[in-house]
């Protein structure tokens, strides 16, 4: 078992034990973990996710005619974009579902035409239905098929779909149409996979359960089937199955002959194989929710290119020929090396739809008079509480603190280092500036260890690192308490989660900056993020965001330097807001601009730790947490 800190080294084991035992939650310092008879804060049953699924059905259900119900589940209430969901439909179901109400994600349908939003016929050749599963997804009974409550774990009933004879005649010649396509693109894809031989073939596989391995959760479709490493769901490697479990799909095929492999396989392998090369493991997630068919990868990376397209300079990315698995294949690795050149000159982000934990890549314009002004309100506050200079951007802060930066090395502000200091200062300002619920920043309580382990090349004892190794400040409004019963104690209790979770995240990534050793390969660890992002509705799936009240999110990731090496992940600003309005491009610039100078500051620490200096970050636990939001 780790003991709770190196902190503690001066302990007796005994006495460090009996430290790890107690509770760290705020309200109940002191006391043993795991003695209060029963949770403190209960969340509702349908909290989150069945909750916003639950109100989707019974709004559709009282929709005044077919398309604004079906408006209602494509969007889960206003929650996601349609294209999401009519991107998730097998073929047969997108067929149907464009000829009756004239909805589809292609920029031509089958043409449902003037009969779209009429009153669908009394009589009717045959009655289908609509629905909407647990997982989230539009469903659809279309000629052919059982009825939905026998292959569906449904939210509620069903809207019952009449539909003609004309509607019957257009679907059979659409369904067609569409199962000629995708038997053509599987056929192209087997044949993209057998030139590629074996070897080829292994190292594909290989990589990819390796993404699944280390990529946050998805859930991806090719047909009726899903791919996952979501939780208890998971069919791919992942939090439940280890790589190599016979029950993985990859692991499955990796012995089995590619003229064994399902149509379904096939695709995934394809599709996941181009989406990594375009943009490496974080490009699945831009798939996330969506079928897995070279009609929907070509059309994700045509959207991609042509916002590279609108960055200025570099080498322009042609079209794909075609939708062929080796044209797009040429398309994904061109992008990849677009995307290098363009990270030079613009800000990539991502936008979040948590629902169904969809993202979107997107090429943030130039800083405008929001970010502008934001920025400059910062700068204001952390001049009247640091000694950073005169500067109104955080560029010329950076550049003064650079001049000078012995002081993040000594006590400042009531804190053992300035560097503690600048991180709460930035943080504090930031949750008023921004008009947070919460701000938080991160990052590791000992730079010094850090160094030290390091230069004598230690990558198995750093690997061995827990998460007390590492902080996160978490500064929330005064008016924050009205989401949590008006309580300061469970405030900073909500707190004290959201620093332990990013305690957490922070040990998931360090390693992932690492020589792959042995030890650092066994270990669990996600990719390092590199990109900010804006997440929508992210009170949904993970149970932390449902407790907190996590809605609406900026999260701006930072690499650090330490002894010449880049640590990307390494610290980030956090802002969470509970209600009211999400935060937009403006507010995520400014954000990106601020977390980049505790990234510089705390570069700037460890270069001073290099020379011989001690940095250990030793508030920001449990009692401080107490102290600044209930004592």
């Amino acid at each position: 078992m780790t003991l709770p800190t190196e902190r503690d080294a001066g302990l007796s084991r005994k006495a460090a034990m009996a430290k790890a035992r107690q509770s760290r939650r705020p309200s109940r310092l002191g006391r043993r973990a795991g003695s209060a008879p029963e949770p403190d804060y209960v969340v509702a049953d349908d909290a989150g996710f069945p909750g916003l699924l639950k109100r989707t059905w019974e709004r559709a259900s009282a929709a005044a005619d077919l398309p604004s119900a079906v408006e209602v589940l494509l969007t889960l209430d206003g929650h996601v974009p349609a294209d999401v969901q009519l991107r998730a439909l097998p073929a047969a179901e997108e067929c149907a579902l464009d000829v009756l109400l004239g909805r589809t994600w292609r920029a031509s349908g089958h043409g449902a035409g003037d009969g779209a939003g009429e009153e669908r016929p009394e009589g009717s050749a045959f009655l289908g239905e609509i629905g909407l599963n647990t997982s989230g997804r539009v469903v659809v009974r279309v000629p052919s098929k059982e009825p939905l409550a026998g292959r569906e774990e449904l939210v509620g009933g069903v809207l019952r779909v009449p539909w003609s004879g004309r509607d019957l005649a257009k679907y059979r010649a659409a369904s067609l149409r569409g199962a000629e396509r995708l038997g053509e693109s599987d056929a192209d894809c087997r044949r993209w996979l057998a030139a590629a031989g074996p070897e080829g073939r292994r190292e594909m596989l290989e990589r990819l359960k390796e993404a699944a391995l280390r990529t946050a959760p998805f859930v991806l479709y090719s047909g009726d089937r899903q791919y996952t490493n979501f939780r208890d769901q998971n069919t791919l490697t992942g939090k439940t199955l280890w790589p190599g479990h016979p029950d993985c799909a990859l692991s499955a095929l990796a012995p089995v002959p590619l003229d064994l492999w399902s149509d379904s396989d096939v695709r995934m392998v394809v599709c996941l194989t181009l989406l990594v090369r375009s943009a490496g493991f974080a490009r699945i997630e831009e798939a996330n929710g969506t079928q897995l068919t070279t009609d929907h990868v070509a059309h994700l990376l045509e959207h991609t290119r042509r916002a590279y397209e609108g960055v200025p300079g570099g080498t322009r990315v042609p079209a794909a020929a075609s939708a062929g698995a080796a044209d797009l294949a040429a398309l994904a690795e061109a992008l990849g090396r677009r995307r290098r050149e363009v990270t030079g000159g613009v800000q990539l982000y991502r936008e979040i739809h948590g629902p169904l934990m969809h993202k979107v890549e997107r090429v943030a314009g130039a800083p405008g008079e929001g970010a502008r002004r934001l920025e400059s309100e910062l700068c204001a506050r952390l001049r009247e509480r640091l000694p950073v200079g005169d500067g109104d951007t955080f560029d010329g802060l950076a550049a003064a603190v650079g001049a000078a930066p012995g002081w993040l090395a000594e006590p400042h502000g009531g804190y053992e280092s300035g560097l503690e200091s600048l991180v709460h200062e930035t943080v504090s300002a930031a949750t008023e500036v921004f008009g947070a619920d919460f701000a938080m920043s991160r990052g590791m309580r000992s730079l010094t260890a850090l160094v030290a382990a390091l230069r004598a090349e230690q990558w198995p004892r750093i690997a061995q690192w827990d998460t007390p190794h590492f902080f996160c400040c978490v500064v929330p409004a005064p008016g924050a308490r009205r989401y949590f019963g008006d309580s300061s104690a469970h405030l900073a209790d909500m707190a004290w989660s959201m620093s332990a979770r990013m305690q957490y995240n922070s040990w998931h990534f360090l390693v992932g900056n690492l020589p792959k050793v042995p030890e650092v390969e066994a270990r669990d660890y996600f990719v390092p993020p590199t990109l900010p992002d804006i997440a929508y509705h992210s009170d949904q799936h993970h149970h932390g965001h449902v407790a907190a009240k996590v809605r609406f999110s900026i999260r701006s990731p930072q690499a650090v330097e330490v002894l010449g090496r880049s640590f990307g992940g390494f610290v980030d600003l956090r802002l969470l807001r509970c209600e009211g309005e999400p935060f937009d491009e403006q507010d995520l610039l400014a954000a990106h601009r601020a977390s980049g100078f505790v990234a510089k500051a705390t570069s700037l620490a460890a270069a001073l730790v290099a020379d011989g200096a001690d940095v250990e970050i030793g508030t920001f636990d449990s009692q401080w947490h107490w102290d600044r939001i209930a004592g």
